[in-house]
């Protein structure tokens, strides 16, 4: 079967650990997507206005799944995000204060949000992630559309606090580990997936005919969905379960390798 489009993961696939990648290679291959009338989509759980910066001369061409699924731009068209109710996001916080979880990010429509009063190097982690992030004194009083929380803290924390989250947000939101210590709070049904099948549906693509890679628990619901998943080598063995193709590291190009294949019709894209 033909591919009619590639959606990649950023952190630890599409970036190496530098948060870079190979321009002058990609950028090449992108024209050649061009021309075989393959569709790029970078899937991310990151902020959207962060991921842009990424891609500055076609953020205008391709299209974004961000915020693991809540925010969807095609070009420079805002498709789909989504919304959870004044009620859901109290509760949340109420479960936030009682597990203990004092530092994490609320992604909202205009902006992230943090406490004015969170530790200086949690503020400087996720500026990284986020480009539009803004203090406030209580996360109440927010004025936005909030659709995600993010959380970041050591990794031998992370099983007890999404088992704790799992039983006391069921069915307000989905925990889910994004690699890095990152744990993103999603509303059920706004994951990877969901967003890349309401562009699928836009532009007519069958899921059969599309590759999807990434590294970690967040893109789970992606690789299930198209035709051709692929694992990074660094990726989670949850990922390397349910993949149909394994390529190399984030620091080894192994997100342009596939792109190679792909263009060049080897492997299982003959």
């Amino acid at each position: 079967m033909k591919i009619k489009l590639i959606a990649v993961d950023m952190d630890g696939t599409f970036l190496d650990d530098r948060k870079q990648y190979d321009r002058p290679r990609f950028m090449a291959q992108y024209q050649a997507m061009v021309e075989q009338g393959i569709r790029f989509v970078v899937a991310s759980g990151n902020q959207y206005y962060q991921l842009i910066s990424f891609f500055p001369t076609l953020r205008h061409q391709i299209a974004f799944v961000a915020e693991n699924g809540a925010f969807i731009y095609d070009g420079d068209e805002q498709v789909r995000h989504a919304s959870l109710s004044r009620e859901a996001y109290l509760h949340v916080l109420d479960a936030l204060d009682a597990s203990g979880a004092d530092n994490y990010v609320i992604c909202g429509l205009n902006s992230a949000w943090y406490a004015r009063n969170a530790p200086q190097a949690f503020i400087d982690l996720m500026s990284r992630h986020y480009h539009r992030l803004q203090p406030v004194d209580n996360p109440r009083d927010i004025d936005d559309t909030i659709f995600k929380f993010s959380l970041n803290l050591p990794d031998q924390d992370i099983p007890a606090l999404i088992n704790q989250l799992s039983h006391t947000l069921d069915g307000i939101m989905t925990p889910v580990t994004s690699g890095f210590g990152f744990v993103d709070l999603i509303i059920p049904g706004a994951h990877k997936g969901s967003g890349l099948q309401c562009l699928l549906d836009r532009w007519h693509i069958a899921p059969q005919a599309c590759v999807a890679i990434g590294d970690s628990g967040n893109d789970i619901e992606m690789l299930k969905l198209v035709g051709y998943p692929v694992a990074m080598a660094n990726a989670v063995e949850q990922v390397k379960d349910i993949a149909r193709i394994e390529t190399r590291s984030n620091n080894h190009d192994g997100v342009l390798r596939v792109i190679d294949d792909v263009l060049n019709r080897r492997g299982p894209f003959a």
